[in-house]
């Protein structure tokens, strides 16, 4: 897909399986917008479980979604994306409709073990899913722009959720876990009836290796290694910081909670509104080189939010809402990036599997994060924190570069090599008699 694409084309290019299935995003989202703000509060106010047990219950999430992922990409392999998203969905209506009348600590987590089966199996098979209904560079696009849908849902969801519901009564926090739960039926009508024959499964290759459907033969193959590398390092060092570290340094440079929440806005924002640009932009570049520009905005942003605790208020304050909004610049250009070259870098029968790993290394970064910001922030290692951050950009640009040399050009969003010239101004290739896209 060209440069020059307008999401009027994009739209019409798409197969009917494509448009049912990205029109839904922002709908399925907005129940999760509903609560995913709330719960701790939730769990802490409203339930009256201490701040040590809600923290634990919300991490018990992301335990399960890690011993989950492995087994619902290999699910995904065998009988197919539909089926394993249906069970998920399910999963995910279940344990929303159980904490919106959790008393207690044993049901409360009950409910996060349904809905941490929901994060860790659908991941593989929503990204499994994509691949089915779309291919090459139409791919990344969907990427990016399912990206952008998800953070709409979310943030009106959270807005929603904000005006409405209230500690003073309980029952507000009932509607809005009841309302997530609904918002479910909504994927599962779909994958019944118009997605009902994408199955995205695929038969093993006649010529394939017995032994080469294995997780240990997947994560021997350098590529994903690189992959897998790269994920974890990035969203340790993105994802893993923004809802602990940001606000926890924000609070300590004396920054309100009303502009730590404008920020989260920020970030919504530019996403929603940029994205598509930012698709149209990267569009013919190797992915790899635009990983190199999301290190830098990530970098530029993490010296910002550093100098915010060098400040005055005001100046601070600004300083918090630039770093999201460069912040946010940067994932518009990672998502659409690493899924697509995931899925290009996948044989058709083990795309599952390969989703999982990828998934395994988000899930693995979202956790861990958190908790290195944690330990150098409650010390007080302001300067170090920061420090370490923009080196790590750097780390990810090394490993960016070392993922190039290791994935054909075709996965990294290019054309093959025989049918290609190089731009020298650029160094991305575009075939021979035709200007070059980067």
């Amino acid at each position: 897909m060209s440069s020059s694409t307008t999401l009027r084309q994009f739209w019409a290019q798409l197969s009917p399986e494509g448009r049912w299935l990205l029109s839904t995003v922002a709908v399925q989202t907005l129940g999760r917008g509903l609560t995913l703000p709330f719960t701790v509060i939730y769990l802490h106010e409203v339930r009256g479980f201490s701040l040590d047990l809600a923290g634990t219950l919300m991490a018990f999430i992301a335990v399960v979604a890690l011993l989950v992922t492995g087994p619902g990409g290999a699910l995904t392999d065998r009988v197919g994306a539909r089926r394993v998203l249906l069970f998920a969905t399910t999963s995910q209506l279940v344990g929303c409709a159980i904490l919106a009348f959790a008393t207690t600590p044993a049901v409360a987590a009950l409910a996060m073990a349904f809905l941490g089966i929901n994060f860790g199996m659908s991941w593989p098979a929503f990204n499994a899913l994509i691949a089915a209904v779309t291919t090459g560079e139409m791919r990344q696009q969907y990427f990016g722009i399912n990206f952008a849908l998800v953070n709409l849902g979310i943030g009106v969801g959270g807005v929603v959720g904000g005006m409405y519901a209230d500690v003073s009564r309980p029952h507000t926090f009932t509607v809005i876990f009841l309302a997530d739960a609904a918002s479910m039926l909504v994927p599962i009508a779909l994958l019944l009836g118009p997605l009902r024959r994408v199955t995205a499964v695929h038969e093993t290759p006649d010529d394939a290796d017995a032994s080469s459907g294995s997780y240990l033969a997947i994560l021997r193959n350098p590529a994903v290694i690189g992959m897998t590398a790269l994920t974890f390092t990035a969203v340790f060092l993105g994802y893993g910081q923004l809802e602990t570290g940001l606000p926890a340094f924000a609070r300590q440079a004396e920054v309100s909670t009303r502009v730590v929440g404008f920020a989260f806005a920020v970030n919504t924002a530019v996403i929603v509104l940029l994205q598509f640009l930012v698709l149209r932009l990267i569009a013919g570049h190797r992915r790899t080189r635009v990983m190199l520009v999301m290190c830098a905005l990530w970098a530029l942003s993490y010296v910002v939010l550093g100098a915010t605790g060098l400040v005055p208020g005001a100046v601070a304050a600004a300083g918090v809402l630039a770093y999201m909004g460069a912040f946010a610049l940067g994932e518009t250009m990672m998502q659409p990036t690493i899924p697509a070259i995931t899925n290009d870098l996948a044989p058709d029968h083990l795309r599952g599997r390969y989703n999982a790993v990828n998934a395994g290394a988000f899930q693995g970064g979202a956790i861990t994060g958190p908790l290195f910001a944690g330990f150098v922030l409650d010390r007080g290692w302001s300067i170090a924190y920061v420090t370490v951050l923009v080196a790590g950009c750097g780390l990810i640009a090394v490993l960016a570069l070392v993922v190039e040399r290791l994935i054909p050009a075709s996965v990294n969003g290019v054309p093959d090599d025989a049918t290609l010239t190089a731009d020298p101004a650029t160094g991305d290739r575009a075939p021979q008699g035709q200007p070059g896209q980067g």
